[in-house]
């Protein structure tokens, strides 16, 4: 149901956007309208990984990697059948992560340095699994391609005001500020729509793909407690990226509510503690613990 729902998201995502070009430019508008949206797409879907990564200053890691940071991912991507996907680092205190990149051959996995001092390594591996899943989802290209579409509605409603009149067949004035506050408004509620879906997906997968579905919902509590408290500057400075994380960067209300860029986390560790009551217990798909450390100690401190 989650990719059918996601289908019709973007459907709607898409008819929207035309609907935009055609009452601005007739068949011709419409026409254009999905010429330009195709080349801004092509444009994000090649370079939305780096920009992202550049916008939140993440540095890769290298072959000095005393925590085994590296290790757990590509642990962790041969249990889910992916390529190694880059591995970086972003220096923050606010706990969180995020995936990025077109495919799960040109991928990326940041966490944050408030996430690795304030998890134990399973819960870490449970982050680590969530953000796998989102890569072998597509979610990553998905979200790409609806971010940019979300933008070339609100670019398209900003055209309205000078060109929405001059036809005489246009949408008048009234409906040209009709257009140019509600298309932004309908385009940003389907992104958001479409990022909640695809975060209870990747709960899922990502608690299949470590083992053990308490630890991601374990992480995901202690992430909603350092996220509602620590600012993440970088993703204030760029807000149009806050649905890539795991937990939402920017503060939101904790309900399920049509403005919110993820579910609620209450919601998602409820789901996660349902489906650990209805498989069994998988003690350790991975080697979770550092040598030397106790199983509960955070690796990173």
């Amino acid at each position: 149901m989650g990719y059918t729902k996601t289908a019709l998201l973007m459907a709607a995502m898409t008819a929207l956007f035309m609907g935009i070009g055609y009452l601005l430019g007739g068949s011709g508008g419409m026409v254009l309208a999905l010429i330009m949206a195709a080349g801004m797409n092509a444009f994000s879907w090649w370079n939305s990984d780096k920009m992202v990564l550049r916008m939140h200053n993440a540095r890769p890691v290298s072959g000095n990697d005393p925590h085994g940071l590296v290790r757990m991912v590509a642990d962790l991507a041969d249990m889910a059948n992916l390529p190694m996907p880059a591995v970086y680092v972003i220096d923050t205190p606010q706990p969180n992560a995020f995936a990025t990149g077109r495919n799960p051959d040109n991928a990326a996995v940041a966490v944050t340095t408030g996430l690795m001092q304030s998890l134990s390594r399973e819960e870490l591996a449970g982050v680590v699994a969530h953000e796998l899943a989102h890569i072998r989802n597509h979610d990553t290209a998905i979200m790409t391609v609806t971010a940019t579409f979300a933008g070339a509605i609100t670019m398209l409603a900003n055209f309205a005001l000078f060109f929405g009149g001059r036809r005489d067949e246009g949408p008048g004035i009234v409906g040209t500020l009709a257009l140019m506050l509600l298309a932004p408004l309908a385009a940003g509620l389907v992104q958001m729509a479409i990022s909640r879906t695809r975060e209870y997906a990747a709960d899922k997968a990502g608690a299949e793909i470590c083992g053990n579905p308490d630890w991601l919902a374990d992480a995901l509590e202690r992430i909603q407690a350092g996220a509602s408290r620590i600012d993440n500057d970088a993703a204030e400075r760029n807000p149009a990226t806050a649905h890539m994380f795991i937990i939402n960067p920017l503060h939101a209300h904790a309900r399920d509510n049509l403005f919110a860029t993820h579910p609620s986390t209450a919601n998602r560790v409820a789901a996660l503690r349902q489906m650990s009551g209805q498989t069994p217990t998988v003690r350790s798909r991975i080697p979770v613990h550092a040598p030397g450390r106790k199983p509960r100690s955070g690796p990173w401190e």
